[in-house]
């Protein structure tokens, strides 16, 4: 490395930001180059279909540092500079302006982008996609003038835009191609808990359908509705569309770097490059405890991969090995979800507690080892439900079960 080295990184999100603050608290006192390609300083995700959205929070509460803070920590922070091209051989990046930037290290944070929907009208006036800030700004501006909307898509951002949308007192039609929300992340069991959420408080929820386009005002060109597979209409003010989204890693393919769902990177974080790592949503990680890879699309993983992205960079030895994490508040229900459970590899879910009331914990089990654990509205449990996905021990289902068996004791066997 140069004596005077010159770290890159690439996407001016959380996980950038984070990055750029572990190598200053690992002691990189080199320089710091960080690309957004966002005219904002780097934000948090989270708060734009939650707090900020619904209005709970101030706009300055997103963003992950203070303005001042990159000039205090000596980090070249540019803003609306979308990078292009990656040269590897000559360690450079081309930006949209023709500069240049060269690195000796370089890391990948470039998140992920919306899935459109493909259907005639998809990206008309009025259809909305929930990624940056200003997408939450325009939805939520939405929000305050509309009677009705259409959230296509019952995945987490459609779920958490449609109870803002109802706490803001607009009628809501969900359209989910699946027979229940969230069916592919958490199983017919669990996914049923938010269907009846949603179905509780009021929002028209409509599983196991298709759209076949968007309307539209033929005299003003915005939206108008949706049509469904079976030719009827659903007429509303605006379209919010949640699909689901897709790793932000042509620039990496370009470059030569292996690619497949994501950047393909190892425990390290280190892509098939050594001087180039990757974390966030882009990366798809080798996990060390699961033995499997997992591309994680959550807050989590972009608050924590830093810091391991950072030591790898500065040649220390680290591996990423937390299990995967999310979570989501939707009305007045709060959830946490720990560990990682691939469609199919799980036999049995073990309910414990009031799951009518919402107010439980939920297991996903295999051959009676707990794979991973979600909990709604209880709280202070999410080291114990890590600590029985670690033991790998298999536990009694009745004694899971049971809320009068303490969780420390089935940890401990």
């Amino acid at each position: 490395m140069a004596p005077d080295p010159t770290f890159v990184i690439i996407g001016a999100g959380l996980a950038g930001a984070k990055a750029a603050e572990a190598l200053r608290d690992q002691g990189f006192d080199g320089r710091i180059v960080l690309l957004g390609d966002e005219p904002h300083r780097p934000y948090e995700r989270p708060p734009l279909s939650k707090e900020y959205l619904s209005g709970k929070s101030e706009r300055e509460q997103v963003f992950v540092h203070t303005a001042a803070w990159y000039g205090e920590h000596d980090v070249d922070l540019r803003t609306g500079q979308a990078v292009t091209a990656i040269d590897r051989a000559a360690r450079q990046v081309t930006l949209a302006d023709g500069g240049r930037v060269a690195y000796d290290k370089l890391l990948l944070t470039t998140g992920s982008s919306p899935r459109r929907l493909p259907v005639p009208g998809g990206d008309t006036d009025g259809v909305h996609y929930l990624r940056t800030l200003g997408d939450s700004e325009q939805i939520k501006d939405t929000l305050g003038t509309a009677s009705r909307i259409v959230v296509v898509g019952g995945g987490w951002i459609g779920l958490e835009v449609a109870a803002a949308a109802r706490q803001a007192d607009v009628d809501v039609t969900l359209i989910e191609a699946a027979e229940l929300p969230l069916l592919g992340v958490l199983g017919q069991e669990a996914a049923q808990v938010f269907a009846d959420l949603h179905r509780a408080h009021g929002v028209d929820l409509r599983c196991g359908v298709q759209i076949t386009a968007i309307t539209t005002d033929g005299r003003t060109g915005r939206a108008t509705g949706v049509r469904l597979a079976d030719g009827t209409t659903v007429t509303a003010d605006a379209v919010l569309v949640g699909v689901g989204i897709s790793p932000n890693a042509q620039l990496a393919a370009d470059a030569g770097l292996d690619v497949d769902n994501g950047v393909l990177v190892d425990a390290t974080l280190t892509t098939s490059d050594p001087d180039i790592c990757a974390a966030g949503d882009v990366a798809n990680a080798l996990h060390p405890v699961l033995g499997v890879r997992v591309r994680v699309e959550h807050w989590a993983n972009a608050l924590n991969q830093p810091a391991v992205a950072a030591t790898t960079m500065l040649g220390g030895q680290a591996a990423y090995d937390r299990l995967p994490y999310f979570f989501t508040d939707q009305y007045d229900l709060g959830m946490e979800y720990t560990g990682h459970v691939r469609p199919g590899a799980y036999d049995r879910v073990v309910f414990r507690g009031d799951t009518a009331g919402r107010e439980f914990i939920a297991f996903w089990c295999d051959e009676g080892r707990v794979l991973a654990g979600m909990n709604v509205n209880v709280w202070d449990v999410t080291e114990q439900i890590k600590a029985l996905i670690g033991s790998g021990r298999p536990v009694d289902p009745a004694l899971l079960a049971d809320p009068g068996h303490p969780l420390d004791q089935l940890i401990r066997g």
